[in-house]
This record gives C-alpha cells, structure tokens and sequence, in this order.
C-alpha cells in the first residue's frame, strides 16, 4: 500500500470518528434529520457549482443501470444512513458508535462474497476476526459480561449495514462521474430519501431550528466528515478495493480512543491498548497483499 493511500485513510478515519464524538456532544441541540438535511445541503452548495456543467452534460447519457446504482448509493451512504447515525447516538454512546464502525468489514465480505465480486481470502476473515476480537476489548473493558445493546446500538449497527452497502456499490458502479460529480449526487439522493424524515419529525414537533452549536456542529459533518472524508474514502476503495478497505475501520475504535483523551479526558486504560494491538494486527493481516518471493 503506497504512502499516500495510508496518508488519505488516516485522514478519513480521523474526520469520522470526530463525527461521532461531535454529533453525541450536540444531540441536543439539533435533530436527527435537520442535522443530516443539513449537512447534505451544505455540501451541495459548496460543490454544484463546480460540478453543475459537468452534471449537464453527463447526466442526460447515463443507463437506467447508472441511475439505480447512484439512488443506491445516496440511500446507503447519504441519507438514512446519516440520519440512523445521529438518531442512534440519542440513545448509545459516541465510543459504542464508533465501536460498532468496526463490524462494517464483515457486512463488506459478506456483501462482496454474495456479488461474486473481489475474492476473500482465509487470511482476510482471519484478520477481521482478530482485529474484532480487539474492538471486544475495548468495548467490554476487558469483561465480556459488560457486553449490552439497545435500540441506540441497533440504529447503529443498521447504519452500519447501510456503509458496506455503499462501499460494495462504489465497486459496481460504472458511470462517468468524477469524485465531485458522484458526491453531488449522493447528496441529491439522500435530501430526497431524508425528505420524509424531516416531515414526520415536523409532524412530531421536533424543533427544527439550529443554534450556534447546532449550525457549527452541521459544518464539520458537512466540510469534514461528508466532503473531506467521502472523497477520501473513494480514493481509497478505488485503490484497495471494498474488502481491504473496510478492514482498516477496525483503526476508528483506536482513533476514538485517542480523541476521547484529548478532547473530553477520558484516558486509556490497559485494556485499551490490548485491544488497540489486536486491531493493528488484524488491519495488517487483512489489508496487506501477500508479497511473492522467489
């Protein structure tokens, strides 16, 4: 793996897990769909006019193939899937959040062995069994009986389901759309899929209004976590492949580790660095390609 394929993944992992970390820190202050509504329309603003004359011209030639696949992705990786993302955090932690990140590599075998896509190799399952072995840890501080989950961990899970989805597809798809042309859709899908959504929390009566928290909170999802990091996240798919890349979200539960000790004083104990070795081995056993030797 080239140096900056690694330099590109850290960088998106690092947005994500402060996705977490920042959307549990203001559930409430903004709801679940005008967090993800808005965050879709920011990134919208920023980058239609840069892709609008491509759009233009690119969109009018694309097969109904091209268009399933691209209301696919929006659903899986723009819209609920978001919005599952912030409504769970209402009800489990950031760290279970970014935990359950971590079984994203084995809904992305498994999606790819049923397509008959990119073959899986023994050592691949091997790794994601290791590395999930150290997210275990983390999570059960090293007590397998602290092992609990509610509806927050489910929404989360769900959401989880939903981004191996959007990484097998991003494989499938064969239209002509550059990286910037392909998030503008994927933004356009996921504010018609939230659509709904945004209705039935006005019907609610959920406050559907932004602070100064709120609105800051929407423009790092948006800037950081969506625009930043999708685009890297595309880059890397592009070059590992959906298996080898999705082992390495087993680094996110490190990753929130560390940004707990910096930005809310929560420090790491030994069963922290337990599991974060066992993550480390299980990423390089999976997403390394065997070298020939002679």
């Amino acid at each position: 793996m080239r140096f900056t394929t690694w330099l590109v993944l850290i960088a998106t992992l690092l947005l994500w897990s402060g996705n977490w970390i920042v959307a549990r820190a203001v559930r409430d202050e903004i709801s679940p769909g005008l967090a993800t509504v808005g965050r879709l329309v920011v990134v919208l603003a920023i980058l239609l006019p840069f892709a609008w004359r491509a759009l233009r011209l690119k969109l009018p030639q694309l097969a109904p193939r091209d268009w399933l696949v691209l209301g696919a992705l929006g659903l899986t990786g723009g819209g609920p899937h978001l919005g599952l993302q912030w409504l769970g955090l209402h009800y489990t932690t950031a760290a279970n959040g970014i935990l359950y990140l971590s079984t994203t590599p084995i809904f992305i075998l498994l999606m790819t062995l049923a397509l008959g896509g990119e073959r899986i190799v023994a050592r691949q399952w091997i790794g994601v069994a290791i590395s999930f072995a150290g997210v275990l840890i983390i999570a059960t501080h090293g007590d397998l009986a602290r092992l609990s989950f509610n509806v927050g961990d489910l929404m989360a899970l769900a959401s989880m389901v939903m981004w191996a989805g959007y990484t097998v597809l991003l494989r499938v798809r064969r239209d002509p759309l550059e990286v910037i042309e392909l998030l503008c859709m994927v933004c356009a899908f996921g504010v018609v899929f939230m659509t709904p959504w945004l209705l039935f929390e006005a019907a609610a009566g959920a406050t559907l209004a932004l602070s100064r928290t709120g609105a800051l909170a929407v423009l790092y999802s948006a800037i950081g976590s969506l625009l930043l990091a999708y685009a890297g996240w595309s880059y890397v798919v592009a070059r590992l492949g959906p298996a080898r890349a999705g082992v390495t979200l087993h680094l996110m539960p490190a990753f929130g580790v560390v940004l707990s000790a910096l930005f809310l004083n929560e420090y790491p104990r030994w069963f922290h660095f337990a599991g974060i070795a066992l993550i480390l081995a299980g990423v390089a056993l999976s997403a390394f390609k065997r070298r020939l030797t002679k």
